[in-house]
Formats: structure tokens, C-alpha cells, sequence
């Protein structure tokens, strides 16, 4: 029963931050360039290790295809068309997902919990700011706007990873081409992209969620940024298994 209690506790106190988060921005000039800040430190700073994983993955699945699906009844451009519908609808939005949960609520937790134990939100709470508005708004927006961008880069080059991993298993770039470009769906990529702005929510909201509320000293900083990420990475699997059964 307590720990039923403590959920409905948090969740509330949740919602109430976020109501107060979702206020009108006092000053639009300073909250744009903050959107622009956190699109840096969040989205653009997370490329390199999106392509990085996206090139891996994409090879993997296609390897993994090959090596499962090695039959001469299958067509040549099954391969690609399985790897397209997978990396798609599952291994992007949902790997790279977890991958930015593991980077950005970290650092989203562990910058506003910093700044809640030297009681810097105290000292603009004393001044009449929002700090709910002016710290976590930012953010959100910033995840919810980069995040969907990261997920089309990721599945670029996550079919391009997988086309060399094919090649290199003597599978022709013709007939991976011819997979990928086969039966293709706009919904496939507008399912994947309204996936990743739930995550990105999930993502930016969790975390704040976690700093704004941390008390204690340095020691709770590492607590609560590892809870952030655990937390993120729970619901982003429960929301995924939700919204593949609501979309198909």
C-alpha cells in the first residue's frame, strides 16, 4: 500500500509542476533563446552518438535478416524490406529513444537539481520568476522539436549501416535498394515521429520532474539523475507497447 501511496503522491506533484510549467512564458525574447540553448545542448549534441549507434544497429539488422532469412524461396529484397519496417517502426524511435533517455535525462536532472540544492530557484522564486516556466518549458520544447529530427537522421543512417553490413554478406545493393523502396508508407515514418515526440515528452518532463524536486546535498544529484533515467526508460517501454497497439 505505500508504495501505491508514494505513486499517487509523485503523480500529483507531477502534474502540478507540470501544470505550472505549461504557463505563458513571461518574457517570449529570453524563452526563445532559451529553446535555442537546449536545442544545442540537448538535440545537436546528441548526433554524433545517434549516427554512431543508428550506423551499428542498421548493419546488425540487416545482418541478422540475412543470416535468419537464408532461403531460396525468400526474394532478394526481403532484406531490405524487413530492415526498412524495422528499423522504422521499432529499432529508431524506440532504441534511440531509450539511448537520449540514458544522455538528456541525466543532464536535464542532474542541471536543474543542481541548481535546486544551491538554491539558485529559491533566490528567482524571490524575485517573482516562474522557475517552473523558465526552467523546464525550455527544454520540453527543445525535446519535443529536436528529438523527432534525430529519430528521420537515425533512420537515414541506420539504412545506410544496414546496407553495408548487407554488402559486406554478399548481399547487392540493387536488391537492398529494391526492399527498401518497396510498398513504402508515409505512415510508417508519421508513426515513428509522433512515437518519438511521446518520448521526448516523457523524457524532458520525468526529468525535470526529478530535479526540480530534489532535496539534499551533492550525494542526491547521482540519485536522482539515475532515477530520471531508470524512470524514463519504464514508461517510454510502457507508451510504446501502447501506441503499437492504438496505431496498428
Amino acid at each position: 500500500m505505500s508504495l501505491i501511496k508514494n505513486f499517487i503522491l509523485e503523480f500529483g506533484s507531477y502534474l502540478i509542476l507540470m501544470k505550472d510549467a505549461f504557463k505563458k512564458p513571461q518574457n517570449m525574447h529570453i524563452f526563445r533563446r532559451q529553446i535555442l540553448h537546449e536545442m544545442e545542448a540537448l538535440g545537436v549534441n546528441s548526433i554524433p552518438i545517434v549516427c554512431v549507434i543508428s550506423v551499428f544497429v542498421g548493419a546488425a539488422v540487416v545482418i541478422q535478416m540475412i543470416l535468419n532469412l537464408e532461403n531460396p524461396i525468400y526474394p532478394s529484397w526481403i532484406y531490405g524490406y524487413a530492415s526498412r519496417k524495422a528499423l522504422i517502426l521499432e529499432f529508431a524511435p524506440t532504441v534511440i529513444s531509450l539511448i537520449l533517455a540514458g544522455k538528456c535525462a541525466s543532464m536535464i536532472a542532474s542541471e536543474i537539481g543542481s541548481q535546486k540544492i544551491s538554491e539558485q530557484i529559491d533566490a528567482m522564486e524571490v524575485m517573482g520568476v516562474n522557475t517552473a516556466n523558465y526552467l523546464i518549458l525550455p527544454k520540453i520544447f527543445a525535446c519535443f522539436i529536436f528529438f523527432p529530427l534525430l529519430i528521420i537522421l537515425s533512420i537515414f543512417i541506420g539504412l545506410i549501416g544496414g546496407g553495408f553490413g548487407g554488402m559486406a554478406n554478399g548481399l547487392s545493393a540493387f536488391h537492398y535498394i529494391e526492399g527498401i523502396r518497396l510498398e513504402f508508407t508515409s505512415y510508417d515514418v508519421v508513426y515513428a515521429i509522433v512515437k518519438t515526440a511521446v518520448n521526448a515528452l516523457i523524457i524532458s518532463s520525468i526529468a525535470s520532474y526529478r530535479g526540480y524536486t530534489m532535496v539534499g546535498g551533492s550525494v542526491e544529484v547521482g540519485i536522482q539523475s539515475t532515477k530520471a533515467v531508470v524512470q524514463s526508460s519504464v514508461v517510454i517501454m510502457i507508451f510504446n507497447l501502447l501506441m503499437t497497439n492504438l496505431f496498428f
